[in-house]
């Protein structure tokens, strides 16, 4: 069960009055109390991943930054949805059949809605592109989850990154961390302040947490150094990281040498490979497609065939999973049981073989 929230946000971001300082404090009362008394239960327990996809409505839509638009998600019956912490996503199920992962940044606190936001990647895969063309306000989409990925379980000092899009998973770890009473920073990169979504929602974060928040765009501060923000955490913090991937391997390349305690991160797209070894696939039809070093099966499958089914390309989805006829698959995904491997089952966007070795898949 998610901890209530005495969430200070702002009634036009989530459609709701603000609360009164009574029901303000109830919240933080529930939020002790609520723990102690169903433990036994399982309530204390992580969330319950919703595995089936379930339909929802966009309730709200709105532009929150120049090609960024946040949609509003509840239950077309009204009903409660399922509980959610920060870091998680939502899978959205696509009209055109595309499945795509998205990160929550509402309020944990709120029941009743999902926000995700979205941003046009014109020369992408097209996901971005139908969300802003075809999801509107009453449309229908079929969602499985929430299920995180990126866990925030800080417990002392943190510090925040977010570059562009990334803020979405960060803005809900910042909200927790001020209400937990961490020490805490947030530092949002991106190219132009026109180009940063949810730029009110901080300046107000900012306000009422003076010296927390810093907002750095490329226009005015030039590009950020990695090694100069990190200098920016509390001593012995914690570092969680979202942005583009040069962003995070600047971020990880500076980390060693800023002494801070752990960095957890969460990537836009394939990872880059490492140790990748070349191996071969051996399709249904008999033919054989050889897979380079420093690409993944995915890759090789999707040049074969555009229509291969992938979505997060993390190995944590799913979506990409094939059956392996015979050989040994090094499997790198975070999603398949021991169960699952042992059955055969592989996800191509990450999994591999050993060098020189066949796998012979039900494709």
């Amino acid at each position: 069960m998610s901890r209530p929230h005495p969430a200070p946000i702002p009634p036009d971001l989530y459609g709701r009055p603000r609360a009164d300082r009574y029901f303000r404090f109830m919240e933080r009362l529930m939020g002790v109390y609520l723990p102690l008394t169903t433990a036994r239960d399982g309530y204390g327990r992580r969330p319950a991943v919703q595995e089936r996809p379930h339909r929802l409505t966009v309730a709200r839509r709105r532009m929150v930054a120049e090609d960024v638009v946040s949609l509003r998600l509840v239950a077309p019956d009204g009903r409660l949805l399922a509980p959610w912490q920060p870091g998680a996503h939502l899978d959205l199920h696509l009209p055109s059949g595309r499945q795509r992962q998205y990160s929550l940044v509402g309020d944990p606190a709120d029941r009743y809605a999902y926000t995700v936001a979205v941003r046009l990647i014109p020369d992408g895969a097209g996901g971005s592109a139908e969300v802003h063309r075809e999801l509107t306000e009453g449309s229908r989409v079929d969602v499985r989850g929430p299920r995180n990925a990126f866990p925030f379980a800080a417990d002392r000092g943190v510090l925040l990154l977010a570059g562009g899009i990334g803020i979405t998973p960060v803005l809900p770890m910042a909200r927790e961390a001020a209400w937990r009473g961490l020490d805490w920073r947030l530092v949002h990169t991106g190219r132009t302040r026109a180009s940063l979504p949810f730029a009110d929602e901080l300046d107000r974060l900012a306000r009422r947490h003076p010296g927390r928040v810093e907002i750095l765009t490329d226009d005015e501060h030039g590009v950020p150094d990695a090694a100069a923000l990190l200098a920016r955490a509390p001593e012995g913090a914690a570092v969680y990281c979202c942005g583009p991937a040069p962003m995070l391997e600047a971020v990880q390349r500076a980390f060693d040498a800023a002494g801070l305690r752990a960095l957890h991160f969460e990537r836009f797209g394939a990872p880059p490979i490492v140790d990748g070894k070349p191996f071969t696939l051996r399709l249904r039809d008999g033919r054989e497609l050889p897979v380079p070093a420093d690409e993944s099966a995915l890759d090789v499958l999707r040049a074969d065939n555009p229509a291969t089914p992938y979505s997060c390309r993390q190995g944590f989805c799913g979506v990409c999973k094939v059956r392996v006829r015979s050989g040994t698959v090094e499997h790198r995904d975070r999603k398949l049981t021991p169960h699952q491997r042992a059955d055969g089952e592989m996800l191509v966007c990450v999994s591999r073989a050993a060098e020189g070795a066949c796998l012979e898949l039900d494709v």
